[in-house]
């Protein structure tokens, strides 16, 4: 009869026949370059599944989307529907942190994401993310997802392993890319500007280096224009501030930087004036924007050869929320 009893007690409160939901298996440690990139498919496979309990999360994990806290189980966790095809991981063992550009389908659209992932213990205890989705920008931007998907991959160059001898420092490499939002903020187009000749940039999956056409200002083909030569025009003063900038993953071995910032435009400047004393209309900027970029360098002996970044609009001067 006792039997009985707590048996019948046990099916009222449900715990008694359902088994115990599988956990998910933690991360081996150290997790090298081999086990993020397996991680960051899980991740991607986890959001398009709109499941987070397939990874191995740390119980006070923090999520963050565009810069706005919120938990496993909001935002792209409510509305992600599957993989794309396109797939960028920066591994740094050294901090427990990969960094991820992707592209993913959203009920329906295409959208691209910029994402770090932070492991402590085996257990993912960070995720940021940075999406820009169709719609949201420019038709130039909207293309990029298209243009991923077609690529599938990144260029070859971005996995080249240089020798022990000729690899910038981790410090060094942080150095290089913190220049490169020196020389973008106030750009006046007198600075040193240290690209390779075959740097090309990637934003939001649209080339906007060397694609003439692409990105115009005040008349100016800025898109036509090589890295340096971009840099050189003075046009990026546009830039008034780049500030809440964190270079939190360095892949040392394949000499790349992934960095988050904040790209301010104040809206208070109606022109700007080239080196060679031309004057260029900037009234499409004419009210204070922000970007908030996940963005990707890959240096060679020292100078930019590669830029990659996915950026979204956000409030005017926005806090991202891991600066502090």
């Amino acid at each position: 009869m006792m039997k009985k009893l707590i048996a019948a007690a046990a099916l009222v409160l449900g715990i008694a026949a359902a088994p115990a939901a599988a956990q998910a298996k933690d991360a081996p440690i150290p997790c090298e370059r081999a086990c993020m990139e397996d991680l960051a498919g899980r991740f991607l496979d986890a959001l398009a599944s709109r499941d987070a309990s397939k990874l191995p999360l740390a119980k006070n994990a923090r999520y963050t989307e565009n810069g706005q806290a919120m938990g496993f189980n909001n935002g792209m966790w409510q509305t992600a529907s599957k993989v794309g095809a396109y797939r960028h991981v920066f591994a740094d063992p050294a901090t427990g942190q990969f960094g991820l550009f992707a592209t993913m389908d959203e009920n329906g659209h295409g959208l691209t994401l910029g994402a770090r992932v932070r492991l402590h213990l085996g257990q993912i205890s960070e995720v940021e993310l940075v999406t820009y989705r169709t719609g949201a920008g420019p038709a130039w931007n909207d293309a990029g997802y298209g243009n991923l998907e077609k690529m599938q991959k990144p260029k070859a160059l971005w996995s080249e392993v240089p020798p022990a001898g000729k690899r910038l420092s981790r410090q060094e490499l942080i150095a290089a890319a913190n220049n490169y939002f020196n020389a973008i903020e106030n750009n006046d187009g007198k600075g040193y500007y240290p690209f390779t000749d075959d740097c090309d940039r990637l934003e939001n999956g649209t080339l906007t280096s060397n694609n003439p056409g692409i990105v115009r200002m005040g008349g100016i083909d800025i898109g036509g224009m090589g890295c340096k030569e971009q840099f050189s025009t003075g046009l990026y003063g546009v830039v008034t501030e780049v500030h809440d900038r964190r270079f939190p993953i360095v892949d040392e071995e394949r000499q790349a930087v992934f960095a988050f910032a904040v790209f301010d435009h104040c809206g208070c400047k109606k022109e700007l004036v080239m080196p060679d004393g031309r004057k260029v209309d900037i009234g499409m900027f004419n009210k204070p924007s922000s970007i908030l970029l996940a963005e990707a360098f890959k240096l060679k002996e020292g100078m930019i050869q590669q830029v990659e970044a996915v950026g979204t609009s956000v409030p005017y001067h926005s806090d991202p929320g891991w600066s502090h």
